[in-house]
């Protein structure tokens, strides 16, 4: 099992238009879970959905060479190109020139869109969103259990355990009149995707930015990690302590989003952070989680992707981040 104790990752989407100065960014302050950067103001391919459509089907009639695919374990079919994930090439390539990097690296973070939050966006020939289509889902659910084995083998070369997050922002508003899911269904889809992409090397995480039923995360076996919004829902967050305690129980890790991103103002500091994280880890000690165990399996991260600010506050928030995972290393 992963021993993390405070170390930091980001959550997979940064500001920049420049792949290099993005990687310079991430290896300076996230050097022991470094990630490929997703540059959605590079090119409009990069935006989270769309980043992960590349040879998707489109119509029924397609439907038939894309399970050919699947079956036949054609990992090119699902490759992510150039065109599509600047920053994940030139992530390579930096770790192929400079052995130097590779050797700090603890874990090498990819990331995926999670179903719902693609299904959610994206439409069918009729104009209904896949998300009320159970024949595109299941074709999505099994092509982005590709798009992840794809990147595992990409970075395979490195010897290195990958953390494979899947981002399911759409699963915020879960439990809404505006969020057509059930559960069960939400489980179910859940566990047929990490149950595809689930190995000895590879530590599934999920990121969900807004508040949401926890226990769809706790209770979807292939699940090893729940990274939230610690910053403004770790109150909510804490109240699901009993589906935590089985979760961290079976092995499973909390990253806490502590760092700020849209509420960012500049004037946070690690030592305000840190005391904040502290509340959460007593109140779910208090609820019964045994200490250590929660300070072995804690990871930190901004508390949502920064693709949307300026390049300016997000180096901010990545400072801001790198000096939290030192100050809390020092204190946990």
């Amino acid at each position: 099992m992963a021993i993390l104790k405070g170390l930091a990752t980001g959550i997979g989407s940064l500001p920049h238009t420049d792949a290099e100065a993005a990687l310079d960014l991430i290896f300076q302050c996230l050097p022991e879970i470094p990630f490929w950067p997703q540059l959605p103001k590079l090119n409009s391919k990069e935006g989270m959905v769309n980043q992960f459509t590349q040879n998707f089907p489109e119509s029924e009639e397609s439907l038939e060479i894309f399970y050919e695919k699947i079956i036949n374990k054609d990992l090119d079919y699902f490759q992510i190109s150039p065109d599509y994930a600047a920053g994940l090439y030139a992530f390579k390539k930096r770790l192929e020139k400079q052995p130097d990097l590779l050797k700090r690296v603890e874990f090498i973070k990819c990331q995926i869109t999670g179903p719902f939050t693609a299904a959610a966006s994206l439409k069918n020939k009729d104009g209904v969103a896949l998300l009320h289509d159970p024949i595109f889902m299941q074709a999505y659910i099994k092509g982005l259990a590709m798009k992840a084995l794809w990147q595992v083998n990409f970075f395979k070369e490195f010897s290195k355990k990958i953390m494979m997050f899947i981002d399911e922002p759409y699963l915020g508003c879960f439990g809404s009149a505006y969020t057509p899911l059930n559960r069960e269904d939400v489980v179910k889809g859940l566990t047929e995707l990490t149950d595809g992409i689930k190995s000895d090397q590879v530590l599934i995480g999920v990121h969900c930015c807004g508040n949401t039923d926890w226990s769809i995360f706790t209770d979807t076996p292939g699940i090893d990690m729940i990274n939230f919004d610690a910053f403004s829902f770790l109150e909510k967050f804490v109240l699901y302590a009993a589906n935590l305690q089985s979760f961290i129980k079976r092995g499973g890790m909390i990253c806490w989003g502590i760092v700020p991103t849209q509420e960012f103002s500049g004037r946070e500091t690690p030592e305000f952070l840190l005391e904040k994280l502290q509340k959460g880890l007593s109140a779910l000690e208090k609820k019964g989680l045994g200490k250590d165990l929660l300070r072995e399996r804690l990871l930190i991260s901004p508390s949502c992707g920064l693709g949307t600010l300026n390049t300016e506050k997000a180096e901010q928030i990545f400072r801001l981040l790198s000096k939290t995972c030192a100050f809390l290393q020092k204190n946990l």
